[in-house]
């Protein structure tokens, strides 16, 4: 590559985050010292029930054996955790805990014999699984709001591919990767900004941009290959940034669980479809089965005194039923706790005549942000909490819904959607709470409704589960972006 040029744009580097992992680190050591402080507070409560003969030197194990877990997550790249997204950082610190107290509890039983109190180190495994992500989520932020979290890269190609990739890193800090740079061959677009990051120049300009970016993005799909400098072999070659990553030209394929595989010296990827397998199924059934019966059961008391209030309110069915498409096309009765008048269809119609200005939020996103039919107060908490779905648990544990999985549709809102999105839809249960639901909710429109579901249905996983039910209680908590 040509280096003749020379960078028309100043480029100011990030500003270093070299303590970075080392707050992540001491959130860590933190967060799993206090879940064996509260573990041990834990076993010492039920010790009247559960008594036994063990003493310091047991806990004391415990709380030295379990720092193994750090040394683990520093192996599986978690500390910083750049290039990791929060599904893949969730899958390695709950497989790293379940694995360090696993050997733990082996070691015990099988060498040392009584060198740990297991009660203790069960209590400790429970509160580990719940705090670190926290403490991790917490130290990562603020990290993120002192500007000291990720490293600069350097943006190869400033098509509709790398401005797509920066979008997402500018939108998403949590990635780590912050662009100071676009280059491209195309002398149109140099000396210009692309999604406010300069494009100052060609390719041939990435040598000397290697001692301001840790990490350098390629975008296959934006490089000209008719062109010798875009030659893509020789590209990769000559780079010497210590970190690079390659974008496929590879459009609308999953893009969790992809691995890269040698075949005698060619370079392969294999894309897993998740949902195809009939192990995950089993295993999603079981899930929701085990997390739904507890959650249906403490929700009985909720849904009561919601019932009595929208009795009180308007006089009528407490329950709402709505029959929807499901799995396999088929159709399933949808429950909601009712949060809005018997004749919420006249008082509609009647709203958009007088208020002609929100027929277009209605048909972007069948919703209104002041909407006519909702019961004052009770109707609008339910809403905003999302606490009118719980009939919904029930749906669960009869296998016709998922707690995870595209929302249950209306029919004139599907009508909105394309064939192949709703054949797609068709392939998976559909879930109480979705991917939609935690990241856009009420403010996502009907192109943001299927790109956020086909993602989803393309990219399940458990661990994809588990993270949007983690999120999915803090967007109702907040009561963020619903109405």
């Amino acid at each position: 590559m040509s280096t003749a040029a020379r960078p028309a744009l100043a480029i100011q580097s990030a500003p270093a985050a070299r303590w970075a992992p080392w707050a992540i680190l001491g959130a860590d050591v933190l967060a799993i010292e206090i879940a064996f402080l509260l573990g041990l507070g834990l076993r010492r409560l039920v010790a009247p029930w559960f008594p036994n003969g063990v003493g310091p030197e047991q806990y004391l194990g415990v709380a030295a054996g379990i720092l193994l877990l750090p040394m683990v997550h520093y192996q599986l790249g978690l500390y910083p955790g750049y290039m990791l997204g929060p599904v893949e950082r969730l899958r390695r610190r709950m497989l790293a805990t379940l694995a360090v107290f696993g050997g733990l509890v082996a070691w015990d039983n099988l060498v040392s014999r009584g060198v740990f109190s297991r009660g203790v180190l069960l209590a400790t495994l429970l509160f580990v699984l719940l705090l670190t992500p926290l403490a991790e989520t917490g130290a990562r932020a603020f990290l993120i709001g002192r500007g000291r979290w990720g490293i600069p890269v350097v943006m190869l190609g400033a098509g509709d591919t790398g401005r797509a990739v920066a979008r997402t890193l500018l939108r998403e800090p949590q990635l780590g990767l912050k662009p100071i740079a676009f280059l491209d061959n195309r002398a149109a677009v140099w000396n210009t900004a692309a999604e406010g990051i300069p494009v100052i120049g060609p390719l041939g300009l990435a040598p000397d941009l290697e001692r301001h970016a840790e990490a350098a993005i390629v975008s296959l799909a934006d490089l000209d290959r008719r062109d010798a400098q875009a030659d893509i072999r020789g590209l990769l070659h000559e780079l010497n940034f210590p970190r690079l990553l390659v974008i496929p030209d590879l459009a609308e394929v999953a893009s969790l669980w992809v691995n890269a595989r040698d075949l005698g010296g060619s370079l392969g990827f294999e894309i897993k479809k998740n949902l195809l397998l009939r192990r995950n199924h089993v295993l999603k059934h079981v899930m929701d089965r085990a997390i739904a019966a507890p959650l249906f059961v403490l929700s009985l008391p909720v849904m009561f005194v919601a019932a009595l209030w929208i009795y009180a309110s308007s006089r009528g069915p407490v329950f709402y039923r709505q029959m929807r498409g499901g799995m396999d096309g088929r159709r399933i009765a949808v429950w909601k706790l009712r949060t809005m008048y018997l004749d919420g269809d006249r008082l509609l119609e009647e709203w958009l005549g007088e208020h002609p200005e929100d027929r277009e939020q209605w048909r972007r996103y069948f919703k209104l942000r002041h909407d006519p039919r909702v019961l004052p107060v009770i109707g609008t908490l339910l809403r905003r909490t999302s606490l009118d779905e719980l009939p919904q648990l029930w749906s669960v544990l009869r296998g016709e819904m998922s707690l995870v999985g595209p929302r249950p549709l209306p029919d004139y809102h599907l009508q909105e959607f394309s064939d192949e999105f709703r054949t797609l839809r068709t392939r998976v249960l559909p879930g109480l709470t979705g991917l939609w639901q935690i990241s856009a909710r009420s403010q996502g429109d009907l192109t943001v409704q299927e790109a956020l579901d086909t993602y989803y249905i393309r990219n399940w996983s458990p661990w994809l589960d588990l993270y949007i039910l983690a999120r999915t209680v803090t967007a109702v908590l907040l009561a963020r972006g619903a109405y």
